[in-house]
């Protein structure tokens, strides 16, 4: 069962070896790599090169974002399984694809998701701070609360039904994707509870209060177009438990 493993990159040839590296060292090998580079002025492209094998794909090229290039990255994709790894991230430890492909021998699951840990840049292997997946549910979805986007592996037959990401959103892209997927027809997604994927802190998505804004409009607009019902005030919520967590650490 091939596993697609998309990253999509530029300049960042600070972290690209590391985290190609991490997808290279699976015990699983039956994995195609695809990097969609947005055009990098660096070293990335070399980088990568050196690390890449003659059956994975690199595709270098202005983008209009990141959700633009995944989408390139998933056209490009033969897997029957497709995952997301941002370049400046990296998988937990050497079996997290094998563990995964292990769940999708059962042809019936559609999805499988796990947790993901933070790490700061001079510290890869401290866990800062792990983000424990909630379960993927439409009201969980109405309460601004969905799995961790890098740990999400999805079978291919998904796409193919409901498409890829939509480009008008600059933040929230995965998070209107998964407003769709939960109404897939009979979806069966299955919950690993183990951390799959280091994050490093500082991501578009945490990076500043003006992105934290954007990205709760653009949240709340993708569970609105797809009709699920929620309010402002249920996607706040999910705030003070937030800080609650941090402050426990």
């Amino acid at each position: 069962m091939k596993v697609s493993v998309i990253t999509a990159t530029y300049n960042r040839d600070s972290t690209i070896v590391r985290a190609l590296k991490s997808i290279k060292n699976q015990t699983y090998t039956d994995i195609q790599i695809i990097v969609i580079d947005g055009a990098s002025q660096d070293n990335t492209l070399e980088l990568a090169n050196s690390v890449l094998g003659e059956n994975d794909i690199l595709k270098s090229e202005p983008d209009n974002g990141i959700y633009d290039a995944l989408n390139k990255g998933l056209a490009l994709a033969e897997g029957e399984i497709i995952a997301f790894l941002h370049s400046d991230d990296l998988y937990f430890n050497d079996y997290v694809i094998s563990n995964i492909v292990n769940v999708f021998s059962d042809n019936s699951v559609d999805l499988v998701y796990g947790d993901t840990c933070f790490f700061s840049e001079l510290e890869v292997m401290k866990v800062k701070r792990r983000y424990r997946s909630n379960e993927l549910t439409e009201r969980n979805l109405a309460w601004g609360k969905m799995p961790a986007h890098p740990a999400i592996f999805i079978r291919r037959r998904v796409y193919k039904e409901i498409g890829y990401f939509k480009t008008n959103y600059k933040i929230a892209a995965d998070y209107e994707f998964m407003c769709r997927v939960i109404r897939y027809s009979n979806l069966k997604s299955v919950y690993i509870p183990s951390i799959m994927v280091r994050m490093q802190l500082g991501g578009i998505s945490t990076n500043g209060i003006r992105n934290t804004i954007l990205l709760n409009k653009e949240v709340y607009k993708a569970i609105i177009d797809n009709e699920i019902y929620t309010n402002i005030f249920m996607l706040l919520s999910k705030y003070p438990s937030k800080i609650l967590e941090f402050l426990r650490k």
